[in-house]
């Protein structure tokens, strides 16, 4: 993920830097960002949802079975990395 990018938009952001860390660090109404290039993404997803957070993910746009599969766990927003980086403040900000 780049951290100065997210940043930018989201100051108050939380960096979490394994996958399996990030379930315990999110709450009902939080959002999580998850980069799906990361390894073990995918299986963090179903606790992160179960959680109550917000969850977006992103990922390469050639790895069409992952974002799939972000999908199909449930993410209520899976983009790909471009799209991401280009409408985050929309994504975290919804009006």
């Amino acid at each position: 993920m780049d951290r100065s990018r997210v940043s930018a938009v989201v100051p108050d952001v939380a960096f979490v830097g394994r996958p399996e860390g990030l379930a315990a660090a999110v709450a009902s109404g939080d959002v999580a960002l998850v980069d799906l290039g990361r390894a073990g993404a995918l299986e963090v997803l179903p606790r992160l949802l179960a959680s109550g957070a917000r969850v977006i993910a992103f990922g390469a746009h050639v790895d069409q079975d992952t974002l799939d599969a972000a999908r199909a766990a449930g993410c209520e927003e899976v983009l790909a990395r471009s799209a991401f980086f280009r409408t985050l403040g929309d994504l975290v900000n919804p009006t």
